[in-house]
């Protein structure tokens, strides 16, 4: 892989991560169509090339912490607090906000990487299918529009918190989401989108939605480098794809995913989501039209 792939993949991945249209299906769009135009790049389920796809989802998580960097800030402050204080020892987490929402983050990561490890590969298999592949970008778009269209009469029981008191965020909203994120490894289905949507039926209100989606993604997208690095380093190594390609590809995806996670943030909170409908379902029938993509 040159520089200049990884270039350009990195900056696809700084799109795509946080604009709700499904990541993993503009990555292999991009790879499908390189291939087409005769760059060697190693097959989209080759072990490398999906370790090279989660390093530029990890640029991204830099994204997460220049933008979003304040929330994180308070709740690490929070859980320290509560660390040195000896209240999680007294108290569970009923007195302690940001460390139960922590926890329930925790959580919502763990009940992804469960459902991950049972339901990966028939998930997966959706690549090999225009069909699914086609039926999930129609999905993602039914999902985005409802997004905008939500509001606490319509969406589940109110649940009206803000930042500073997340006590209304139970195990069971927790769960859902880790089950919602789960379903976002089918290619096709945006995880972001689907996380969001899923919090704002439960109740929350737009920016706790955004946070809890966007920071869940931290854990779940460092554990699966991390397995698939060990996977890649007990095999057969790294291949054609260099670190220099991979470093490239990680600053790419970090600098256009900052600009990217700033704009969907506004239009999440301006319910402008109807956008990105319009363009996935135009993906889903060019998919479905013409196999583009399918590898």
């Amino acid at each position: 892989m040159t520089l200049l792939v990884a270039l350009l993949l990195g900056i696809v991945q700084g799109v795509f991560m946080f604009v709700p249209v499904s990541s993993t299906s503009h990555l292999v769009l991009t790879q499908t169509f390189l291939r087409s135009q005769g760059v060697d790049l190693p097959p989209s389920e080759s072990p490398e090339l999906i370790l090279f796809d989660l390093v530029v989802h990890v640029g991204t998580l830099v994204s997460v912490v220049i933008v979003m960097g304040d929330g994180l800030k308070e709740l690490w402050q929070g859980v320290r607090s509560d660390l040195n204080e000896g209240r999680l020892r007294s108290q569970g987490l009923s007195g302690s906000p940001s460390s139960r929402l922590v926890a329930l983050m925790v959580l919502s990561v763990a009940v992804t990487g469960a459902l991950g490890l049972v339901f990966q590969g028939p998930l997966t298999q959706v690549f090999a299918s225009p069909t699914l592949v086609a039926t999930a970008l129609i999905v993602t778009g039914g999902l985005l529009w409802w997004t905008d269209a939500m509001t606490p009469d319509r969406s589940g029981r109110r649940l009206a918190f803000g930042w500073r008191t997340p006590a209304q965020v139970t195990v069971t909203v927790a769960v859902i989401i880790g089950v919602s994120q789960a379903i976002a490894l089918a290619p096709g289905i945006s995880r972001s989108g689907i996380t969001i949507f899923a919090a704002l039926l439960l109740g929350m209100q737009r920016t706790m939605a955004a946070r809890y989606s966007f920071y869940i993604a931290i854990p779940t997208i460092l554990a699966a480098t991390g397995v698939q690095a060990l996977l890649i380093l007990v095999g057969d190594g790294f291949g054609t794809i260099s670190w220099g390609a991979m470093g490239v590809g990680f600053i790419a995806a970090a600098a256009v995913g900052t600009v990217a996670l700033w704009l969907v943030l506004r239009l999440l909170e301006a319910a402008r989501f109807r956008i990105f409908s319009v363009y996935v379902w135009a993906l889903a029938a060019l998919v479905l039209t013409t196999g583009l993509g399918v590898d």
